[in-house]
């Protein structure tokens, strides 16, 4: 278990994906993300997506992603935050998203 104020300490922010682009890099299919969080600015995120979403799907979508993790290397990218998704039951990672529009950097409740 953890506290409330362990929880806290997480920062889940809404953001609109503004480019995408392939990883081929990447050891597991993947794409670069360039996330707008709003006043945060912009982030950079490697996401294992390729399974269910196009390019075209992704770009100027809105999504979840946590933005206060330390950077990651991730092959020759650094992924700046991580954006939030559960896995169906293919295997096959299904994003978090708000389902009505929010403004870009609104933090979860």
């Amino acid at each position: 278990m953890i506290s409330y104020e362990d929880f806290e300490k997480v920062d889940i922010r809404s953001g609109t994906i503004i480019e995408v682009a392939d990883f081929p890099e990447a050891r597991k299919p993947a794409y670069q993300l360039k996330i707008d969080f709003g006043n945060l600015g912009i982030k950079k995120s490697s996401a294992q997506i390729t399974g269910l979403y196009t390019k075209e799907d992704l770009l100027n979508r809105q999504v979840i992603a946590v933005v206060n993790f330390e950077p990651k290397q991730i092959a020759n990218f650094m992924s700046e935050c991580l954006v939030l998704g559960i896995y169906n039951m293919d295997n096959q990672v299904v994003l978090m998203q708000p389902d009505k529009v929010v403004p870009n950097g609104a933090r979860l409740l």
